[in-house]
């Protein structure tokens, strides 16, 4: 049987109470007193005959299932694991613990569960429970995984009764290409509402996304950030590229800062480094071999400029030495050309439109084009 909980503000208790009775009980569409989430979550509980009283069982998925989510999770286990250590040392006072989950909401890996933690606590963190919505109602961990954004989570907010006891803070986790690949919960049972733990949740999730990109192969990693923020960690930018530019992984930062998705559909190709900045490429790869790592600044097509830290993988500065052979220095007739094809694609083709936001006549745009870009 699940503990009681404690006591909340009063003021607390009877705001959350009145939003449950105008969605659950008079069938209002949302509530003024929570957060429009919150409300859609309730929603779709209902919505699959869900009704707060139910009893709320924390499943293990299958063996067979748990053994090929270990073995697809691997990468991302690895990665969370030196912030979750972290993590558990922050918050071992609070008696919250970190949950972490992969993209369906199961259960991967744990840490700080409380050695006398309510039976409850234990079970929700067990590797393989299914703590999806479709299990277990409204949480962090659905909302996060649903809303794709940090969310914060306080007992009656829930939406069984069941999972009352709860006070949760979520984040999801975006892999190297953007896509979601799990989510970092950070729950407590009958714990004082720490609202504040949302922020290091995030904060923590954009560490294992880092970590995730770092994994990834490549020969340069460029690290960006906006002129003056250099010392910033929080707000760098990663970004991946291979020994011919290609770029093969990024971080949100990175993506948000170049306006790109940078990393598409797997079997699409690649984008370039040429196709994010205004510049030689292959210049990055200069400051990588500076002995001081040098920062230096880098323009965008946009006319914004960016702080560069490029840094050469250990196979990358072999592969270094022999870059002119395998991808030759961009000429200024190169650049000019991909800038002129990149006004031309922002013009969706419309060559006359082009060459009004280029200055130049519309002969001067087929004659550059004419001979090639990079």
């Amino acid at each position: 049987m699940l503990p009681p909980p404690p006591a909340l503000l009063p003021e607390r208790t009877a705001s959350i109470a009145k939003a449950r009775h105008e969605v659950m009980d008079s069938a209002a569409s949302d509530s003024p007193r929570i957060a429009p989430w919150i409300t859609r979550s309730w929603q779709r509980c209902l919505s699959a005959g869900h009704r707060p009283q139910q009893r709320v069982h924390f499943d293990a998925v299958s063996a067979q299932h748990a053994q090929r989510m270990s073995e697809r999770n691997r990468g991302l286990v690895a990665a969370a694991g030196p912030v979750l250590d972290r993590l558990a040392r922050a918050i071992a006072g609070t008696r919250y613990f970190a949950i972490l989950t992969n993209a369906h909401g199961i259960v991967i890996d744990s840490r700080g569960v409380p050695a006398n933690a309510e039976r409850v606590a234990t079970d929700i963190a067990r590797i393989g429970v299914d703590l999806s919505e479709r299990a277990v109602g409204t949480t962090a961990i659905g909302a996060a995984l649903t809303e794709l954004q940090p969310v914060w989570l306080h007992r009656g907010e829930h939406f069984f009764d069941d999972t009352s006891v709860f006070s949760c803070a979520g984040a999801p986790l975006f892999g190297h290409d953007g896509e979601c690949v799990g989510m970092l919960d950070l729950s407590g049972v009958n714990v004082v509402e720490r609202p504040e733990l949302k922020h290091l949740a995030a904060l923590s999730a954009r560490s294992i996304e880092n970590a995730l990109v770092l994994r990834q192969p490549h020969d340069l990693l460029v690290r960006l950030n906006w002129p003056g923020w250099g010392d910033h960690a929080e707000s760098e930018g990663l970004l991946c590229l291979d020994r011919d530019g290609r770029v093969t992984a990024s971080n949100a930062a990175a993506r948000e800062m170049v306006n790109q998705p940078v990393v598409v559909m797997a079997g699409a190709p690649l984008l370039h480094a040429s196709d994010l900045f205004a510049l030689p490429w292959t210049m990055l790869w200069d400051a990588a071999q500076r002995a001081d790592e040098a920062v230096i600044e880098v323009p965008l097509w946009s006319g914004l400029r960016l702080q560069a830290r490029p840094q050469a993988a250990r196979a990358g500065r072999e592969a270094a030495s022999t870059l002119d052979d395998l991808a030759p220095r961009p000429r200024l007739r190169d650049v000019e050309t991909a800038l002129i094809r990149k006004a031309v694609g922002e013009a969706r083709g419309n060559v006359a439109a082009a060459a009004r936001v280029l200055g130049i006549s519309r002969a001067t745009v087929y004659r550059k084009l004419g001979r090639g870009g990079r």
